[in-house]
C-alpha cells in the first residue's frame, strides 16, 4: 500500500472557504425562501466582466491558434517575452526589474505554495497573524511545522500578531527568522504598510539574511501615492525579497488564471555548507520541470491590460470595487463597529459586536441578513473577534448589504 504524506494529517478540519461553502449550502437547503436573498461577500472573487481589451486580445490569440501558419504549441515555461516585457515596462518601470526576472504562472496562490519547493528543511519561518491560510497550510504540507495547538497555531512557525494596536501591520521580530511572509495590501485585513514600515522590514532582512516572500496581489487597489506598491521600491529589496503578483484582481482573471513571480538575479539562498546559490536559477529550473506555462490566449489577454485601452478599463474596474469598499466601510462605521481596511484594498476588516465570536458573527449575518462574510478566526487566532467583507460585487448588491447591516444593528 502506498505511504501517504502524513503532514497532511496535521491540517485543521478544512480549508476556510470550503467550510464556509458547507455552512452556506446547509443554510440554503434548510431555508429555501431566505436563500433566495443570499448575497455573497465572503470569498474574494471578482464579479464584473473582463475588460474589453482582454476579450479582444484573447479572441485574437484563439484565431492565431486556428491557423496553421500562426499556431502556437508549447510556449516558454517562464512566459512569453511579450508579456514579461510588458510587465517589466509597466509594473516595474524605474525599479530595475528585467523581463527575465519575471516568471508567468497560472496564479499567485499556486506560486506562494510552490515556492517552498526550492527551500530546504530547517528554515525558521515567520507569518503574520491573521494570515492568508495558504501560507500556513502549504508549510504544514511541506513538513515545516509541528502539530497545531488548541488555538490552531502550529509548532515551529513564528507568529507575528497583528491587531488594532499596530493597525494590523506587524513590526520585524526581535529574533532572527530565515523566511517571512508579508502581504500588502493585506488579505484579509486590508491594511497597508508605509514606506518607513517596509524599509524597516528590508533593513531587518538584510541584517539577518532573511528572505521576504512579498505577496502584492492587491497592489492595483492602492489609492495612496505614499504607499509602496512593490517591495522593490525599497532600497536593498532586490537582495532579500521575492514578489508575487496576480492578474486575478488587477484584471478580473480569477477564472482565467494568470499571475507572475519576480525573483531578482541578485537574490541568493544558501546550502547547509554555506555555499551561495541563485534563487532565480532554482525557480527557473523548478518552473521548467513542473510547469508548462500559462496558455497563449490568456497571456495575450494579460498583455492587453497594459495597452492604453486596457489601463483605462482596469482603472474603471478598480474604481468600481473601491467604491463598493467605501460604502461598506461607511455602513459598518455607522453601525458602531470598528473598521480597518477598505481604503487601499478591496477588503473591509470589521470588529464583531461585544461578546460575539467571528463564527457567531458569520451565522448571524447568514441567518438574519442573508449575507455571507468571512470569519476572522479562519485567518488565525489573532483574527478572532473580527470578520472580513469583500467589496467584489455589483453596486446594487453592495448597497443592499449596507442596508441590511444598518437594519441588523438597529434591531
Amino acid at each position: 500500500m502506498a505511504l501517504i504524506n502524513e503532514n497532511f494529517l496535521k491540517l485543521k478540519a478544512g480549508y476556510l472557504f470550503p467550510e464556509i461553502g458547507r455552512r452556506v449550502t446547509a443554510f440554503q437547503q434548510e431555508n429555501t425562501e431566505k436563500a433566495a436573498r443570499l448575497i455573497r461577500c465572503g470569498i474574494g472573487d471578482v464579479t464584473e466582466a473582463l475588460p474589453a481589451a482582454c476579450i479582444k486580445a484573447m479572441h485574437e490569440g484563439v484565431d492565431e491558434l486556428a491557423d496553421r501558419a500562426s499556431f502556437k504549441g508549447y510556449g516558454p515555461e517562464q512566459g512569453y517575452a511579450f508579456l514579461r516585457e510588458a510587465i517589466s515596462a509597466n509594473q516595474y518601470d524605474g525599479l530595475n526589474i528585467s523581463a527575465d526576472e519575471i516568471f508567468i504562472s497560472d496564479g499567485s496562490k499556486c506560486d506562494t505554495g510552490n515556492i517552498l519547493d526550492i527551500f530546504g528543511k530547517g528554515n525558521r519561518i515567520a507569518i503574520t497573524d491573521p494570515v492568508y491560510p495558504v501560507y500556513v497550510d502549504t508549510n504544514v504540507m511541506a513538513g515545516n511545522t509541528g502539530d497545531a495547538n488548541e488555538s490552531g497555531a502550529y509548532a515551529g512557525l513564528v507568529y507575528l500578531t497583528c491587531d488594532a494596536s499596530n493597525s494590523f501591520v506587524a513590526a520585524p521580530p526581535a529574533e532572527k527568522v530565515d523566511i517571512v511572509y508579508l502581504c500588502f495590501p493585506n488579505n484579509p485585513t486590508g491594511a497597508v504598510a508605509t514606506r518607513d514600515q517596509l524599509t524597516a522590514w528590508v533593513n531587518y532582512a538584510l541584517a539577518n539574511d532573511t528572505l521576504i516572500l512579498f505577496d502584492s496581489a492587491y497592489e492595483a487597489f492602492v489609492q495612496d501615492s505614499n504607499v509602496p506598491r512593490s517591495i522593490y521600491e525599497i532600497p536593498g529589496a532586490h537582495q532579500c525579497a521575492i514578489e508575487f503578483r496576480s492578474f486575478s484582481k488587477h484584471g478580473g482573471f480569477t477564472g482565467v488564471r494568470c499571475a507572475y513571480t519576480v525573483i531578482p538575479k541578485a537574490l541568493m539562498g544558501s546550502t547547509v555548507s554555506g555555499e551561495k546559490v541563485s534563487l532565480h536559477q532554482l525557480w527557473s529550473r523548478r518552473h521548467s520541470t513542473k510547469f508548462n506555462g500559462a496558455s497563449y490566449p490568456v497571456q495575450k489577454a494579460a498583455a492587453a491590460l497594459f495597452t492604453p485601452e486596457g489601463k483605462e478599463q482596469v482603472a474603471a474596474l478598480i474604481h468600481h470595487y473601491m467604491g463598493n469598499a467605501s460604502l461598506l466601510r461607511d455602513a459598518c462605521k455607522a453601525a458602531g463597529l470598528p473598521v480597518f481596511g477598505g481604503e487601499n484594498a478591496p477588503y473591509v476588516w470589521v470588529g464583531c459586536p461585544a461578546g460575539k465570536t467571528s463564527w457567531e458573527m458569520f451565522d448571524l449575518m447568514l441567518h438574519e441578513a442573508q449575507v455571507v462574510i468571512t470569519p476572522g478566526s479562519g485567518f488565525g487566532a489573532a483574527g478572532e473577534g473580527w470578520f472580513r467583507i469583500s467589496a467584489f460585487n455589483s453596486r446594487a448588491n453592495v448597497e443592499e448589504v449596507c442596508r441590511r447591516i444598518g437594519q441588523l444593528f438597529q434591531a
